[in-house]
């Protein structure tokens, strides 16, 4: 397997991993809302396009973030500095690895968002009204814009992975692969969390998390040397 077959293993499986833990923490009170106001309508369809559509969003964003790294690959290549912003880039990425993993204080990063009651509002109104599980998939799209420390962390990697790539379409599709399969990854467990209301091993999926952080630092590390020696 190639080295950029792998990096998006990486990511499916950083995502998995994040997925439970802290995106049952971020997004659990979404899906118990979307679950409450689903009732006693089918709810696998409408929770499977939300995460779909916010899946969507992130691989936007990452083939932005990898255009904008193949952008930065070819200014700095004019200057001799494209190692340099390269190594740097994976070295944000494992500092943010071991803010996820707690051994790094970080703040506000990676924690979880203190309110969604102004973001889900008119959101959860239109719910209401609906009868297509597909409008759940527009809502996934326009909630996966909620800053996620996460998401930041693949993000930076996914434009990472576009300064390496040979042309600005090329960086925009891994940079977007990246992102869809790191959030492909984080989709079982809000999948498994809308079918149940209390589990056991929720009481220590903090630990589980914590391997999405040393995936990420073991990433940067990688991006790190691979700068340095380009």
């Amino acid at each position: 397997m190639s080295a950029i077959e792998s990096i998006y293993l990486v990511f499916l499986g950083t995502g998995f991993t994040v997925g439970f833990g802290h995106c049952i923490g971020m997004c659990g009170p979404i899906v118990f809302t979307l679950s409450l106001q689903l009732k006693h309508r089918p709810s696998f369809f409408p929770h499977l396009f939300y995460n779909l559509g916010r899946t969507a969003t992130y691989a936007i964003l990452g083939a932005a973030a990898g255009w904008m790294g193949s952008f930065t690959r070819l200014a700095s290549g004019l200057g001799g500095m494209q190692k340099w912003i390269m190594a740097f880039a994976g070295l944000v990425i494992a500092l943010l690895g071991l803010g996820m993993t707690g051994w790094l204080p970080l703040g506000r990063i990676f924690s979880n968002a203190p309110s969604l009651s102004g973001l889900l509002g008119s959101a959860i109104r239109r719910l209401q009204r609906s009868k297509s599980a597909l409008f759940f998939l527009p809502v996934g799209m326009a909630l996966g814009l909620i800053p996620c420390g996460p998401v930041y962390t693949a993000l930076l990697a996914a434009a990472r992975r576009g300064m390496e790539a040979e042309s600005a379409l090329l960086g925009a599709a891994s940079g977007s692969a990246i992102m869809a399969a790191f959030g492909l990854g984080t989709i079982p467990a809000l999948l498994i969390l809308s079918r149940v209301t209390s589990a056991s091993w929720l009481r220590h999926r903090e630990w589980i998390y914590r391997l999405g952080g040393l995936a990420m630092l073991a990433t940067g590390i990688y991006f790190m040397v691979k700068g340095i020696r380009y």
